[in-house]
């Protein structure tokens, strides 16, 4: 057994333990520090004061600001220990100790030592051992990692370039330092995630940047921020949230941000195949890599700012050819009949199936742009690897390691995805399309369906979320008056995952989706009930406030 010191740090608790991987943001609530991902292990339980035992983490790079949100409000784990390389959790832990003098412990240990762990009751960090229930277990280093930084690196890092791109050079090179890189590489251009408002910390993080004067060097585009920038007040969104997170939003614009806010960058300006940028946004960073054939690491929040502060990041990671290749083949059959939520759906279950590694995936036919959009969002809700292989259809869909194993992805897989991801009752009271960011594709294909499921007026709220740049084009083309003529409403610069009332009808109870990425975030996120199936089938519910009863006729047998 064993176990290494990742961040320094004394601490005592409780172990509170899962075999499975968490996702910080979408799976806990920083304000209570309890786990809301109904779907994991841990649900319900609190992670405050605790010594925390898992696996590694999944999910949304905006866990990051999660984190430091918990240490800055006490709300935090005593310790976060992890068997897997960590890198989301770990940001934010580096971060509370950098730039606010408050250190949270991280470890990584072996699988055995983790699973010994599980079943003590208490553990205690000490400056030099781990100490749990008689075992005791000597603190290791990481290896000196011999980061090689240029002279200009270096001068950076010594504050030849001001205040602000010498911590962003310090975070990135202890990144880097933590993750055995042996050299920074630039990148053309980044992504930035942490302009969602999840909590105070990710203001007072990029306000304190701010106040440095930082200035990002490459082309940097944002996410989906909290409010509809322009009309926040108009919507009855209190001031309270409103105020700051437009505030974050003009914050990395006053940085050089461009403030085009959407979870998908790719619809607006996509990176070319073999190009090296540094994405976060789990979706964005998993499609990039995967259906573009572009690289970028998931990069945790903060680490992105810091990555376009200084135009370099850790040469590690899926940035390296061998580390792009598959090492799960998960082979499926497509059901006959199979409709558009065959891919979200399978994304879902394949990133079950795959949990810490690229998988290749075999039978499932051809897909279209929307079709991978799904897929990939899905996936990231699942696994915690930043890319995945569609045979005959992704880039690099040939590159398969030599040890890669096989797993069968039969229809009771698919069947048993569809029933977690279909826990609310038939009656609907909202339908969500957008998560991520609707393409102009994608609302055309909406205003079809709803045109094919009958006339007549919405019998529940249709909103849609998406990016300024799909809005302006679904404006010019006729789409946006096809939808709102039927009563869709259009909401620009938000998404589901950062959608807050009144803009979310308050009354709303269960809440229709075509979207396995919000099926599986949605309950913990919004507190409702969540039913998940194809764009026809939310069409369909919007003008009946009914979803489809059990398996859709192509998941029977």
């Amino acid at each position: 057994m064993s176990a290494t010191r990742i961040l320094p740090g004394t601490a005592e608790g409780p172990v509170l333990a899962a075999d499975a991987p968490l996702s910080f943001w979408g799976g806990v609530d920083p304000a209570t520090g309890r786990v809301i991902d109904v779907h994991h292990p841990l649900s319900g339980r609190s992670l405050g004061g605790t010594v925390l035992v898992l696996p590694g983490t999944r999910g949304s790079c905006s866990g990051s600001g999660v984190v430091l949100d918990m240490v800055l409000s006490g709300q935090g784990p005593a310790a976060l220990v992890f068997s897997d390389p960590e890198e989301v959790a770990t940001l934010g832990a580096q971060v509370a100790a950098a730039l606010f003098g408050a250190p949270l412990p991280v470890l990584r240990v072996s699988a055995e030592t983790r699973a010994a762990l599980s079943r003590v009751g208490s553990a205690r960090i000490e400056a030099e051992a781990l100490v749990a229930d008689g075992l005791r277990l000597p603190l290791g280093s990481l290896p000196a990692a011999a980061l090689a930084l240029t002279e200009a690196q270096q001068a950076m890092l010594d504050g030849a370039e001001g205040e602000a791109a010498a911590l962003a050079m310090r975070i990135v090179a202890a990144t880097a330092r933590q993750q055995g890189a042996a050299r920074l590489i630039p990148v053309t251009r980044a992504h930035i995630d942490g302009c969602i408002y999840a909590s105070p910390a990710n203001l007072r993080f990029a306000e304190a940047f701010a106040a440095m004067g930082a200035r990002v060097r490459v082309p940097t585009m944002m996410n989906a921020i909290s409010v509809d920038h322009a009309n926040w007040r108009a919507q009855g969104v209190p001031p309270s949230f409103g105020g700051p997170a437009q505030r974050l939003a003009d914050t990395y614009v006053a940085m050089g941000c461009r403030p085009n806010f959407t979870c998908a960058p790719y619809l607006d300006d996509p990176p070319r195949f073999g190009e090296v940028i540094a994405w976060s946004e789990s979706n964005a960073v998993i499609h990039a890599n995967s259906v573009l054939g572009a690289r970028t690491e998931k990069h945790p929040d903060f680490l992105d700012l810091c990555i376009a502060l200084t135009g370099v990041a850790p040469d590690t990671g899926v940035y390296l050819d061998a580390n792009r290749r598959a090492r799960r083949a998960l082979t499926v059959t497509r059901p006959a009949g199979a409709d558009d939520a065959f891919w979200p759906l399978l994304g879902w279950v394949a990133g079950a199936a795959a949990p810490d590694r690229i998988p290749l995936i075999r039978g499932a036919g051809t897909a279209g742009a929307d079709d991978l959009k799904a897929l990939c969002a899905a996936f990231g809700t699942t696994s915690a690897a930043p890319m995945l292989h569609v045979e005959g259809v992704t880039p690099e869909a040939g590159h398969i390691a030599a040890d890669a194993d096989a797993v069968t992805l039969d229809r009771a897989a698919l069947a048993a995805g569809w029933a977690a991801l279909n826990d609310g009752p038939a009656g609907v009271d909202l339908v969500a399309i957008g998560s991520p960011h609707a393409s102009a594709t994608e609302a055309a294909a909406l205003a079809a369906a709803l045109d094919a499921a009958g006339p007549g007026p919405l019998a529940v709220p249709l909103i849609v979320t998406l990016g300024r740049g799909v809005l302006a084009t679904v404006e010019a083309d006729g789409t946006a008056a096809r939808l709102t003529a039927r009563g869709v409403r259009l909401v620009p610069d938000l998404c589901w995952c950062s959608i807050t009332e009144p803009v979310f009808p308050p009354a709303a109870r269960v809440v229709m989706t075509n979207s396995a990425k919000y099926a599986h975030y949605g309950p913990g996120l919004s507190g409702r009930a969540l039913r998940f199936g194809s764009l026809g089938d939310c069409a369909r519910a919007a003008l009946t406030g009914q979803a489809p009863q059990g398996l859709p006729p192509w998941l029977k047998e």
